[in-house]
């Protein structure tokens, strides 16, 4: 058996048939035919149901499929470490990040990284969590900042630090030169443009109201960190996102809360059992040696 035969079988899954397949791979049809049958023989078993129109992988198939998967993205990891450089004279990273993350954390740390160690070429990715875990498990990302809530067994989740979330509003916003704290009851009478409910983010300040008993009037819902800003700078609405962001640069004011502020955990995350660079580890260094306020 080849890494040949391994390729081809994903390929072949990947796609869903074997002419797709075999375009994707710049063979011919009957020679990627062939290598599936060598495979089948070698292993015993159909590893694919040709009776339908779409050809699907057989129970024997698919575990072999997910096992092919991991010994693929072991054998890349391990060919990126024959070539990492322990003292960071070269390397890559890749790194990814949530959007609230990347709003406030990229700048900082990408500055001071690149300050170290700047001959490591960063690729850096605002991604969905779960798309995140998808990344780390398919060996496409190195490490990433994000939450701890991790669905993936495979992946490990280091404790980074605790964020705050705190109400700002912009310039427009009648509280923008108020220095009093509001009350549940204060907040439930603002108006608030926020995250769609498919950003986590949200979902903490879902929780957060539900726990101050608070109603809140949802004006603007955006499904973007960026249009959320600018949302809040040129409107009197108020919102909801990490205490970092609300900076004298982007013209938004945190208004004190009365009570406990919403707060979750951030993590590094990164796969478990795998191959991790001097460059990722640096990276992870910088984070869990930078306080975050």
């Amino acid at each position: 058996m080849l890494l040949r035969h391994l390729r081809y079988l994903l390929a072949v899954a990947d796609h869903g048939g074997f002419t797709r397949a075999a375009e994707a791979l710049h063979v011919s049809q009957p020679t990627l035919s062939q290598q599936i049958r060598q495979l089948e023989e070698t292993l015993g078993v159909n590893l694919f149901d040709r009776t339908s129109r779409t050809v699907k992988p057989t129970d024997a198939g698919e575990a072999y499929i997910e096992c092919a998967r991991r010994v693929l993205v072991e054998l890349e990891a391990g060919k990126r470490a024959l070539h990492d450089v322990k003292d960071l004279s070269r390397g890559s990273l890749r790194l990814a990040m949530t959007p609230t993350f990347m709003a406030y954390l990229a700048g900082p740390l990408v500055r001071d990284y690149v300050a170290r160690y700047p001959n490591i070429h960063l690729q850096i990715f605002e991604l969905s969590m779960a798309d995140i875990e998808a990344g780390l498990a398919d060996d496409s990302l190195d490490v990433a900042i994000a939450f701890d809530q991790v669905r993936n067994a495979d992946i490990e989740s280091i404790p980074a630090f605790t964020e705050t979330l705190g109400l700002m509003v912009g310039r427009a916003h009648p509280l923008y030169e108020s220095q009093a704290a509001l009350s549940a009851q204060e907040v439930a009478h603002l108006e608030f443009a926020l995250l769609t409910q498919d950003f986590i983010t949200r979902t903490c300040i879902d929780e957060y109201f539900v726990t101050a008993q608070i109603t809140p009037k949802v004006a603007i819902e955006v499904n973007s960190v960026n249009t959320l800003l600018e949302v809040i700078a040129h409107t009197a609405i108020a919102t909801i996102l990490p205490e970092p962001i609300a900076t004298a640069e982007r013209a938004l004011r945190r208004i004190p809360l009365l009570g406990e502020a919403p707060k979750r955990g951030a993590a590094l995350l990164r796969r478990k059992n795998n191959y991790h660079s001097a460059a990722s580890v640096a990276f992870m260094d910088l984070v869990l040696g930078t306080e975050f306020s």
